[in-house]
Order: C-alpha cells, then sequence, then structure tokens
C-alpha cells in the first residue's frame, strides 16, 4: 500500500517530555477501496486537522459512494491526547481551539461496514476494546429488535453489525509510540505504506548491518529500481517480501483467516502482510501491534531472517552499483527455496506437516527463470493426493496457473495439463473461470496435439470433460472449439484412459445439449462409438455406452430421423446384455433407462401388453413336470418371498417364463377393486424365479413370442430356442423390454436392482395412466427393430467388476455379507465390494488394480415413498457415478510408488512372508509324497456341516476348507477342527452350486462359486474373523444353461434312466497363470474368460448332444481336456478355430464321464473316470487308452491328486476307496473313527489337497470328514 495518506514524520526530542512535530496535528485520513483493486487505484481524501462534522460529513459520503465496497479509516494521533477508556478519540472543535473527543461508537455508526480501521496513536489498544464493546452493544441491539418488534430499539433504523471490519492499532493499551531521531515518528504507518524503505532503513540501524560496508541510511535512499519491476534490486526485494511474509501468515495462521485476510482482497492482503512487518518492527521497540482479528505472534519465524540474508545480500552490492554501474546479481533466494521444497518432497515421510515453502513456490511462478522447475515440483507436490490439492488452493494457486494458461511455451504445457487435472479432479467448481479466460482452447489445441504423449492429452479429455459437464456455457465454447470432431479422430487411440476419457467427453458434451448431439450425427460419431463397445476395457465399454446413453437421453424434441437413431443406439447397447463386467451392465440399465423415459408412453404400453398376454395365459406348475428322482422339486409357485432376502440376485431366466415376472405384478400389486396400487423392487422381486423371454444370448435376434416361450417351457432343453423366432410384438420397445427383464434378473445385486427400478417405473406408470390403449401390431410401435450387425466384433461378451459400483437405498444394500447362525438366511443380500489391489509384479493377479478389487463410487439417488417415488423414478438421478469415479483416478498419486512394489511396505512384507508359506508348503508335501503313500485313512477332522456337502475345496496353503452345500458356503480350519465362517452364496433357490475355485491362491485368495444356472460368483474376506466376506464380482458365465435339470442333484441324476438323465449343472477349471477360466456344463460349448480383460475370449463347441461334467486345462499347451455325460472324452487345442479346435475324441467309457484330469507336464497323460468305476489312461499321441483300472461301480464322486499319484472314489453304497496309480487298494474307508463309530453316509463329494496327502470327504448325513496318511507322516 502506497502512502497517499500520511507521510513520514520526523521528530526530535526539543524538551524533555515535549516533541515538537513537524506537521499539524491531528491528522486524519479516509478512503474508499473497490475489492480486489490494485492499492494504487485507491480513491482517497485527506482530512487535516478536522472538525467532527467534517469528520461526520465525510465518513458518511464515503460509505454512501462506496455502497457495500470496504473504507478505510486511518487516524494519525500524533501530539494530541491519548484516547480514553470511554472509547473516544480527539478532534478539533469548530474555532480550533480545543480538542473535543469523537465517540468511536459514533465513528461507527458512520463508517458502516465492510470498513478498515488503522489507529496510529499512542494507547492505540484502548481504541481496539472499545470498537469491540461497541460492536458487541449494538449485536445486542439486533437482538433485541428482532425478537421485540414493538421495542423503541426497533422503530429507529440500527446500523448494520460491525462483525466484517478490521482494526489495525499501533500499540497496546498501555503503550507509547518509540520515540527515535533515526526513525519516523508514525513509525508503524510508514510501516503499513512503505514497507520495504522502512525494513531496509531498520535493517541498517541493527548491529548486523555493519558486518556490510559502505551501506549507510543515505545510500539506501538511492536503492535503484521500481517497486513493480522484479528485475530492479528494489523490486526483487519487493517480491521477496511479498513471497516470505505470505509464508509466515499461511504457515501461522488458521487456513480459514489466512483465506479472509491474505486471499479475499487485494488491500486487505497488503495491509496484512505489511503488519507482520511493522509487528517485527514495532516490537523491536517495545511496542506491541494489535489487529482485530488477532494474529499469532510471528515476529520470531524463522522465514524473518531468510528476508535479513536478502536484504543483506543486496544491499552489499549497492555501493558498486551506485558508484561503478556494475550489474545487479540477482538473489540465489527463490533458487535456494525451490531446492527446499525438492529436500521436502523427496525425503519427507508421508505423515508430515505440510511444506512451509509452498507460497513462496507460487511467487516463483511469476519468474521465467524459475517457471519450469517450480511447476515440475508443484506438479508433483499436488500429486501426493487430494489433500495437497487443497492446500494448494488454499495458497492461492488458481490465479497464477489460470493467468499462465496465456502462455504459448511448449515446454509448459505437459506440466500444466498436469496440474489443471490434478485441481479439477479434487475442486471441479472453476468451469467458469477457465471458460471465460479461454482456457478450455489451451486443452483442446494440446488434446489436437498429436505430438503431444497419450498421458497428457488423456488429461486433457479429462480437463475438457470437467469444462463441458453440466455447463452450458461450457458445452458451447468446446463446440465451437471442434471437440466432437477432434475427440473422434482419436477414438481408437492405443491408450485405454484416453479411449475411455474421449467417450466421457462426448457423453458430457451432448448431455441436454442437442446442438451438439446433432454436430455428432453429423459427424456419425454415435456409429464410431460401436467400436468401443468391443474393447477390451471394461471401463472403456462402461465410458462408451455411458456416451451412447446420453446420446439418446436429450430430452429435446423427437423426429423421425432422431427416433431412428435412437433404436439404432438401442439395439446396438441391447448387445451388452451378457457383458462380463457388473459396471458395464449397470451402465446398460442407466443408458436404456434414457431410452425409456424418452419413449415412455411406447414402453407402458408394451408393459400393459405383457401383461395381459399373461393374464390370459395359465402357467401350468413346474412342479407337475418334475422327475421323479428329483430331490429338489422346483417351486410350483412364482412368489415365494424368501427369495428378496439375499437370493434376489439370483437368475430369473430359469424354470419359468417372463409371464410369470408380470403376472406377479399383477397379483401382487394390482388391486382388482380400485384401491392403492404400489409398486416397488421388493414386489417385484418376489417373482425371480420367472424367466426372460430372452433366448441364447449369443443370437442376433431376441424376438420371441409368448406361444414359443410356452412351447420352449415344455421341452427339457433350451437348445430349440435359437430357431424359435416369434412373429408378433417384434418392436424395438418390446426387446429392450426383453433386455430389461433379462438384467432384472442379474446375479449382480446392483444391476439387478437398477434395472427394477426401471421395470417398477414403466409398470406404475402403466397401470395408473389410465390404462393406455394397447398396441397390437409392432408396427404401430414406431420403428421395427434394424437389422443385427453381422460383424462378430460387435458382440461383447466379458466379465468381470471395475469402476463404478452403485448403492441404492431402495433395498438397503449393505456390501457385507452377514454371517448366518446355522441354515437361516441372512435378512440382507450380500452386494458387492472390491478391493484395491495391483498386478504382482510375480504372478497373475485375477484383476487390475481398478477391476473387481475396486468398488467405485455410490449412486445417491433418493427412492422416496414406495409408491411415489417410483412415479418420477427413472429420471437424470439414475446414474452410476462412473464419471465421478474414473476422474479420482486424477486425485490419486501417479508417481508414487505401488504400495506392492515397494519393499518396505507392509504389503509388500505379507506378500513375501505368504510366499515363504507357500515354498514350505510345498517343500514338506513333496517330501511325504515322494517316499510313497502307503495308507490314507487317519481321521484328522470331523464335523457336521451346516447343509449337506455338495462341493468341497481346500484352499492350497492355509488349513481352511470349503464346502459348499445347496446355496450357502461353510469354512472350517481342518488343523483346529473350528468353524470359520458360514454365508450364503446369493443364487435362488432352484439353483444349487456345483463348483468351487480358489483364484490366486498363492496370494490374496479369492473365492470362485458356480451355480447350475451359468451364474458365476467371487467372493473375498471368507474366513475372515474380522470381515465379512463380500462380493468381489458376478456375471453370467453361460447364458444358456438348459433348465428342466438344473433341479436334479447330479450324485441322484446320473443313476436314472438315461432318457431322463439329470445334468451337469456348471463346470469350471481355472488357470492361475494366464488368468483363464474355463467353463461349461449344460450347455453345448466350452465358454473361455479373461478375467484380466474381464471378458469372453473364445466359444469351443463340444460336437456332442450330451452336457459336459468335467474340465481340466493344461496352460503351458493350451490344451483342455473334457468329460462329457455320453461317456466320451474330448480334447481340444483352444489356439485353434472353432471347427478345428476338438483334436481327439475318447469313447471308450460307456457311461457318464465323473472326473477328468488333464496332467500338467509336458507329456502328460489324461486320465478319466466314469460312474462305471473304469479309469482309463490316455497319451494324446494314442487313438486308444494305454492303461485301463476298475474299481467299484455306482461312483458319485471322484478327486485325483495331482502330486502323489492317488484317486480316490466315493459311492453311493457308503464307503471310500483310495486307490494309488497301479490300481491298487490303499484304504477302504467305511466307518467315522471312534469307539462307536457310525457308518458314513453316501458320499456325496470328495476332494484332495493339491500338495498334502489329505482327503475331503462329504456325505448325505451332513458330516464333513478329512482323512490323511498315517500322523507319524504330516
Amino acid at each position: 500500500m502506497t502512502s497517499p495518506q500520511g507521510s513520514l514524520q520526523n521528530c526530535r526530542p526539543d524538551e524533555p517530555g515535549n516533541f515538537i512535530v513537524r506537521q499539524q496535528n491531528p491528522t486524519g485520513c479516509c478512503f474508499t477501496v473497490p475489492p480486489l483493486k490494485c492499492k494504487l487505484k485507491a480513491r482517497y481524501k485527506q482530512s487535516l486537522d478536522p472538525t467532527v462534522d467534517e469528520v461526520k460529513k465525510l465518513c458518511t459520503s464515503l460509505r454512501r459512494n462506496a455502497k457495500e465496497e470496504r473504507v478505510l479509516f486511518h487516524y494519525n494521533g500524533h501530539g494530541v491526547p491519548r484516547p480514553t477508556v470511554n472509547g473516544e478519540i480527539w478532534v478539533f472543535n469548530k474555532n480550533y481551539t480545543q480538542y473535543i473527543p469523537l465517540s468511536v461508537y459514533d465513528l461507527q455508526t458512520w463508517m458502516g461496514t465492510p470498513s478498515i480501521f488503522v489507529y496510529d496513536c499512542s494507547n492505540a489498544g484502548i481504541i481496539v476494546k472499545s470498537f469491540k464493546q461497541f460492536a458487541l452493544q449494538r449485536e445486542q441491539e439486533l437482538e433485541v429488535a428482532a425478537i421485540n418488534p414493538n421495542h423503541p430499539l426497533a422503530q429507529v433504523p440500527l446500523p448494520p453489525s460491525m462483525k466484517n471490519c478490521i482494526q489495525l492499532a499501533a500499540c497496546d493499551a498501555s503503550e507509547l509510540l518509540p520515540m527515535n531521531s533515526d526513525l519516523p515518528a508514525d513509525l508503524f504507518t510508514s510501516c503499513l505504506t512503505t514497507p520495504i524503505k522502512i525494513a531496509l532503513r531498520w535493517f541498517c540501524m541493527q548491529k548486523s548491518a555493519k558486518l556490510v560496508p559502505g551501506v549507510t541510511l543515505d545510500v539506501i535512499e538511492k536503492i535503484p529500481g521500481r517497486l513493480n519491476d522484479r528485475r530492479t534490486p528494489l523490486g526483487e526485494l519487493n517480491w521477496i517480501f511479498t513471497a516470505i511474509t505470505d509464508t509466515i501468515a499461511w504457515n501461522v495462521l488458521p487456513r480459514d483467516l489466512f483465506q479472509k485476510l491474505f486471499r479475499q482482497d487485494l488491500l486487505v492482503a497488503s495491509l496484512f502482510r505489511n503488519f507482520l512487518l511493522a509487528e517485527r518492527i514495532m516490537r523491536s521497540y517495545n511496542c506491541t501491534p494489535v489487529s482485530s482479528p488477532r494474529l499469532p505472534p510471528t515476529y520470531m519465524h524463522a522465514m524473518w531472517q531468510a528476508w535479513d540474508l536478502a536484504v543483506d545480500i543486496c544491499l552489499s552490492q549497492l555501493p558498486t552499483i551506485i558508484e561503478e554501474g556494475t550489474a545487479f546479481r540477482h538473489s540465489p533466494f527463490f533458487a535456494e527455496q525451490l531446492t527446499a521444497f525438492q529436500v521436502w518432497l523427496t525425503m519427507g515421510v508421508e505423515n508430515r506437516n505440510p511444506p512451509e515453502q509452498l507460497p513462496i513456490v507460487l511467487q516463483v511462478l511469476l519468474s521465467q527463470v524459475h517457471r519450469l522447475r517450480a511447476l515440475d515440483l508443484l506438479g508433483r507436490f499436488l500429486d501426493l493426493g487430494p489433500w495437497a490439492v487443497s492446500l494448494a488452493l488454499s495458497v492461492g494457486i488458481f490465479p497464477y496457473v489460470l493467468k499462465l494458461l496465456q502462455s504459448s511455451a511448449r515446454e509448459l504445457r505437459p506440466l500444466l495439463v498436469f496440474i489443471w487435472a490434478k485441481i479439477l479432479a479434487v475442486d471441479s467448481s472453476c468451469q467458469a473461470d477457465l471458460v471465460k479466460d479461454n482456457g478450455h482452447k489451451y486443452f483442446l489445441s494440446v488434446l489436437a496435439d498429436p505430438y503431444m504423449p497419450a498421458e497428457h492429452r488423456t488429461m486433457a479429455a479429462f480437463i475438457l470433460a470437467v469444462i463441458v459437464n453440466s455447463y452450458n456455457t461450457g458445452q458451447e465454447a468446446c463446440l465451437q472449439g471442434n471437440l466432437i470432431a477432434i475427440c473422434l479422430e482419436q477414438l481408437n487411440d492405443p491408450h485405454p484412459l484416453l479411449r475411455q476419457w474421449i467417450a466421457i467427453c462426448l457423453g458430457r458434451i451432448w448431455q441436454n445439449f442437442d446442438s451438439a448431439r446433432w454436430c455428432g450425427v453429423r459427424d456419425s460419431a454415435h456409429e464410431k462409438l460401436y467400436s468401443l463397445l468391443s474393447d477390451p476395457i471394461p471401463e472403456v465399454r462402461c465410458a462408451a455406452v455411458f456416451a451412447l446413453g446420453s446420446f439418446m437421453g436429450n430430452s429435446a424434441e423427437r423426429t423421425d430421423h432422431s427416433t431412428t437413431i435412437d433404436h439404432n443406439v438401442a439395439m446396438m447397447l441391447a448387445q451388452l446384455l451378457n457383458d462380463g463386467s457388473p459396471v458395464v451392465r449397470k451402465e446398460l440399465v442407466v443408458a436404456l433407462s434414457h431410452l425409456v423415459v424418452q419413449y415412455e408412453s411406447n414402453f407402458c404400453t408394451v408393459a400393459l401388453q405383457f401383461m395381459e398376454e399373461e393374464r390370459n395365459y395359465a402357467v401350468p406348475s413346474l412342479a407337475s413336470t418334475t422327475e421323479a428322482g428329483n430331490l429338489n422339486p422346483l417351486r410350483d409357485s412364482p412368489a415365494i418371498p424368501r427369495l428378496r432376502s439375499v437370493s434376489s440376485y439370483g437368475n430369473i431366466r430359469a424354470a419359468t417364463t417372463v409371464r410369470n415376472l408380470n403376472k406377479s405384478l399383477q397379483n401382487l400389486n394390482l388391486s382388482e377393486e380400485g384401491g392403492p396400487i404400489t409398486f416397488s423392487p421388493g414386489n417385484l422381486s418376489t417373482s425371480s424365479s420367472a424367466s426372460s423371454t430372452l433366448g441364447s444370448p449369443d443370437n442376433d435376434e431376441y424376438i420371441l413370442s409368448f406361444e414359443t416361450i410356452d412351447k420352449m417351457r415344455r421341452v427339457s432343453s433350451y437348445s430349440s430356442l435359437n430357431s424359435l423366432i416369434g412373429v408378433s410384438f417384434n418392436s424395438v420397445y418390446t426387446q429392450i423390454w426383453r433386455v430389461l427383464l433379462h438384467l432384472a434378473a442379474d446375479p449382480y445385486p446392483e444391476v439387478y436392482d437398477l434395472a427394477m427400478k426401471v421395470l417398477n417405473s414403466i409398470a406404475y406408470k402403466a397401470t395408473m395412466n389410465a390404462r393406455p390403449q394397447r398396441i397390437l401390431d409392432s408396427g404401430s410401435l414406431t420403428q421395427s427393430a434394424p437389422a443385427s450387425p453381422t460383424s462378430k466384433g460387435i458382440h461383447i461378451h466379458q466379465v468381470g467388476g471395475s469402476p463404478p459400483m452403485p448403492s441404492t437405498s431402495s433395498s438397503s444394500l449393505t456390501n457385507e455379507v452377514p454371517k448366518p447362525a446355522g441354515r437361516e438366511l441372512p435378512s440382507a443380500r450380500p452386494p458387492y465390494t472390491p478391493t484395491l489391489g495391483g498386478q504382482a509384479p510375480h504372478s497373475h493377479q485375477f484383476t487390475r488394480t481398478r477391476k473387481m478389487f475396486d468398488k467405485g463410487p455410490d449412486q445417491g439417488a433418493d427412492d422416496g415413498d414406495e409408491g411415489v417415488g417410483h412415479r418420477n423414478f427413472i429420471t437424470a438421478a439414475m446414474q452410476t457415478g462412473l464419471c465421478d469415479w474414473s476422474a479420482k483416478y486424477f486425485a490419486q498419486p501417479v508417481m508414487k510408488i505401488p504400495e506392492e512394489h515397494d519393499v518396505e511396505s507392509h504389503v509388500r512384507k505379507e506378500r513375501e512372508w505368504r510366499f515363504l508359506r507357500n515354498a514350505l508348503v510345498r517343500r514338506q508335501s513333496q517330501c511325504i509324497t515322494q517316499r510313497g503313500i502307503t495308507r490314507l485313512d487317519d481321521q484328522i477332522f470331523i464335523n457336521r456341516n451346516p447343509g449337506v456337502p455338495s462341493v468341497v475345496k481346500f484352499h492350497p496353503f492355509n488349513p481352511c476348507i470349503a464346502v459348499a452345500d445347496k446355496d450357502s458356503i461353510c469354512f472350517w480350519d481342518w488343523e483346529k477342527g473350528e468353524k470359520l465362517d458360514y454365508f450364503y452364496n446369493g443364487n435362488p433357490r432352484y439353483t444349487r452350486i456345483t463348483a468351487m475355485e480358489y483364484l490366486n491362491g498363492h496370494d490374496c485368495s479369492l473365492l470362485l462359486t458356480a451355480t447350475d444356472d451359468g451364474a458365476l460368483r467371487v467372493w473375498k474376506n471368507f474366513a475372515d474373523l474380522e470381515r465379512n466376506p463380500e462380493m468381489v464380482t458376478a456375471w453370467q458365465g453361460l447364458s444358456d444353461m438348459l433348465p428342466t435339470t438344473r433341479g436334479l442333484p447330479r450324485r441322484v441324476s446320473i443313476h436314472l434312466d438315461r432318457s431322463k438323465q439329470g445334468g451337469s449343472g456348471m463346470v469350471v477349471d481355472w488357470e492361475q497363470e494366464a488368468g483363464l477360466l474355463i467353463t461349461s456344463g449344460d450347455v453345448r460349448v466350452i465358454r473361455i474368460w479373461d478375467t484380466d480383460r474381464e471378458m469372453k475370449i473364445q466359444d469351443i463347441p463340444t460336437g456332442a448332444d450330451s452336457c459336459v461334467t468335467s474340465l481340466s486345462c493344461d496352460s503351458r499347451r493350451s490344451l483342455i481336456a473334457a468329460g462329457l455325460g455320453d461317456g466320451s472324452v474330448r480334447v481340444y487345442d483352444r489356439r485353434m478355430g472353432p471347427n478345428e479346435c476338438r483334436v481327439v475324441t475318447y469313447r471308450e467309457h460307456s457311461a457318464w464321464v465323473v472326473k477328468v484330469h488333464l496332467q500338467k507336464q509336458t507329456e502328460g497323460n489324461i486320465v478319466s473316470v466314469s460312474v462305471n468305476g473304469d479309469v482309463r489312461f490316455f497319451e494324446l499321441r494314442m487313438p486308444d487308452s494305454v492303461n485301463v483300472l476298475q474299481t467299484v461301480k455306482g461312483l458319485t464322486a471322484l478327486d485325483i491328486h495331482p502330486q502323489a499319484n492317488l484317486f480316490a472314489c466315493g459311492s453311493m453304497n457308503q464307503f471310500i476307496a483310495v486307490y494309488n496309480s497301479s490300481g491298487d487298494v490303499i484304504s477302504n474307508i467305511k466307518y467315522y473313527d471312534g469307539f462307536m463309530g457310525q457308518r458314513i453316509g453316501a458320499i456325496s463329494c470328495l476332494a484332495f489337497h493339491p500338495y498334502w496327502p489329505h482327503l475331503a470327504v462329504g456325505s448325505n448325513d451332513y458330516y464333513m470328514s478329512i482323512y490323511s496318511a498315517e500322523k507319524r507322516m504330516r
């Protein structure tokens, strides 16, 4: 702040106790200042030797002219009486003959608010105290007037509150101003108005100044340069002073006070920076400046020593500069501070105080010399996380980096893009500022620059996506900047994150902005986006679905052209129905909901038609069609409330038809007497046994008439479904409705819930809106479905979970499964929660960092009341949060070494321990198996399982065993004999668990369960005493499982007559090294899933008419061996095409193959066993078996030890036989251990440990037992 309101007042002692001041007294000055204007532009008025009336007139006129702007009142009270304890200062009377008091209360009234008061007089602290007392009195008067309108105070206008006023006083209430002839009398005012000169003068008066030869007070007056020219000595000192005082304030003051005083108003910031200097100088003369709001002491801060050093270096050059004209050497201050900041970044620990140099780094951005280095360090600091971005924003980074966008220097582009990406990932509220300053053009040029690295173009795409997000001005500006064309050119860039953000950016620019949509239509943007629907990265597919969904979601007026485009987009999106990634399917539901909202009346008509067709058609009870041997008959009612709790994960495509869903809609929710009608996800989900009308998801057509569904239900196979095409009701709306019915049966709970919301909303409106007229012919439902594309690249069948996983308040989802006591089911469904994990350097991880291990964002959409809330349920509020979740990537550290790669991290230490444990298990078990196993009947564990065991699986390295019954999983510690966990798998009642696999068993294990409806679920935190099990992901591994056999347990069905043979359910095999999951079962294909890419990569036709009963794969040879229900053993090479991949077929078994095992060695053979007990060994080079062993007949379970050349057979005749590779029986187990050991039950399942010679056996009497070699060998 300059000094228009006061000049330096030199004073000298004249007589003891008296001073003659060379200026008239008292001197006062008031002036107004517009907020955020430079101090040099402040308007001011002097009032020398004023009277009371003059002060009043001046203050009131300035307040009237200033309006809501800030007014500064400066009182220079040298040579007048001290302020009184009553809160009075002194002015002249009209005749200038004596001093009269002026109350601060009156001054407050005239000045109003906001104002700044500066008191430069002795005992100035008295004025500050009185001011606060009067301000409090005003607050009380305002409160009284507000409470009681009849009070006298309420009858007169009261001045505003004085809370927003700032006071600066030269000394405390009991202190006198310093009297030094070498300093100005108004030292406090001089510090506030000419800080650099006073600081230099004061520095020269210190003893340390004697170390700088040739510097005197006269030389200081000749220091060259201008304050605003940083290249000159005076300007550089002013720059350093600004940086140091800002730094002191930022490090000492509370954050909110720093923002108020140093960042909201340039005048206030300048005053308080200078006030910090005044405190330092005045305290050296035993005066304590006072401020309101009060500041912590700053005069001893360490940064003042840096200021002294900078002054010392500058002044030491003055004599030679003035006398000899040598060039000025710039101070190393900023370079040294940047080095200190760099040391903090490099050497500091995570939990530390913020770097005190941060305000200095921002000041350095003004210098071209240090700018590049400062930007680099600033970017590294912002990369530490959102807390670092918040700190930088609080210190005032925004205007600096906004100004730098005007720079054309190419070397700054990567740094500025990185910094802005970090800022916008934390605070996206600066869209308007960026567009106003044309900042968007900078990022458009970066995105369009082909020479920029893909990482920086990705950040530019993210920044532009933030600029256009729900901001019409930003959308218009970027549309004029050709954003759509720029994005479309890079849609197929090799960098997946760039593809993802290009799609999100496109989706946001035409969201509720019809001009951008039609621009996209002209550029065929929607057709170009189709290629991303088959992208190998799930997030990219998800972003493409989001973009196409918002493309359909515009609420502008519709034309035939736009309707046709919407239909084409919808039908392309429908092909993602069986995508393996839950987030893609969830985004698909939201995208289709946009279409439903746009064409609500058409979908209401479709819903009514479905319900009426269903009402007029009686569906026979499935119980009547159940086979006689079925121990688990299907329920005969479509509405069993039990399913809602947890089992509504279940797939509703089995057992009945879509009519059941709509039938239950009417039966449960429609009142025949016209009473209240309520639709809710809870009501609809009670019909989870209903089937969608969709056939094989691999079909190009999903058009099925109700006659076809009825015919399909009566046969025992879905295989005829592909060839039966309905002829009625084949509009786009019908097909999308069927897709939504299918998604409402998704095994993943959040997909299910979103789809149920859409169905409920339309069903509610269809029945409440006076029953609109039905449309029977498909032509009247506008356009029919476009021809399905022939390009197989468009058909996507992928797996996994990735970005956002919304939660839904309607079903009160938690992400943890309660552990049921006994056989009781939990009352809440377990939704999914992935963890954050990473790719291990030395092993295949089941997913990448952001896949199934990261839940992503939550959806925050309130459901409202059941009846009322569904009326407008599918609106813009329905979203998955994909964009916000994706943006978190830029808020997190990207330069930091991943924790699993940090050799000192806790995660790395745990992993190393696990690998050492694994090696020990392998080594010890190998020693035992190499000595030979002569018996295996030592019972080391027995316990009663909560349910009849159907599948059992040893953990390869932990002493833990998973036992699955029909729909739940129990975990036991077989060393301690303790039950660790028991939770519900989430599959519907009419399905059963038929297979389990440990994924990443060597590291952080996951458990995969497969059910006979084709659904796959992956769990974590199982057998964890501290955390509940959580679903990582779920998807439909096989989409066309045969419905009539699913209810038949295999152990029973394989003994039925061949004409009524039951199904095998779903069988799987896991390739840990390649991350591939091989699935098959009651289908005619072997489907291979890539869990890293979360997609189906191959369908291998089995070439047989019977089900696949067992799978075994060898990743090194790319071979898959499959045992089938017709007794054949088939070998496939997955490297070959679909028609050539079946390389060998063995037909030596005459009955159901119970187990097939492909040995992992290079020349490994195939071992297969049928239900008749014949064990056959096949060598791939030979057309026939090379060895045959005969065991007992009537096998229900069999397993082969992968290391010890053992195999065990379980029979319905209640015994277990263990054989060696020569066919000799080494153990025959018929009774449980004990004095009165009872006979074991019929064997339902058994499994060997992958390494130890342990055999786990489950039987129909609920008991689970484990047998081992002799105890002395264990």
